[in-house]
């Protein structure tokens, strides 16, 4: 199955989504930090009231991770739910056909071994 067309199709859209996202997210926590660190200045600039440039990012954090949910639970849900959800069925009936066949041989005395005489 993983080596099928539409499982490459899925783990691709999965890849194309996540691991820009990813990178994108972390290269801007990372800014955060470093700034943080390295320009106490900056992050301490006041931007409204008590409110600092510092602050600010870090609310913008929090703002980040939600729209990057919400943005990832569209992409899945539009991208990708349709065709993972064809794979599913697809291989739900894969697992019920080798199933049914490894249950009744061809002599038809599935369970004659275990005495429960055949089907």
């Amino acid at each position: 199955m993983q080596r099928s067309a539409a499982f490459q199709r899925v783990r691709r859209r999965h890849r194309a989504f996540v691991l820009p996202a990813a990178a994108a997210f972390l290269l801007w926590y990372l800014g955060y930090l470093v700034l943080a660190t390295g320009a106490p200045g900056l992050m301490a600039r006041e931007v409204a009231g008590v409110l600092n440039v510092g602050m600010v990012a870090g609310l913008a954090q929090f703002a980040t991770v939600f729209l990057l949910t919400w943005a990832y639970a569209r992409h899945a849900r539009l991208r990708r739910d349709g065709p993972a959800l064809e794979l599913r069925w697809e291989t739900q009936d894969m697992t019920r056909v080798a199933a049914r066949h490894a249950d009744v041989p061809a002599d038809g005395t599935a369970g004659a071994a275990r005495g429960e005489g055949p089907r």
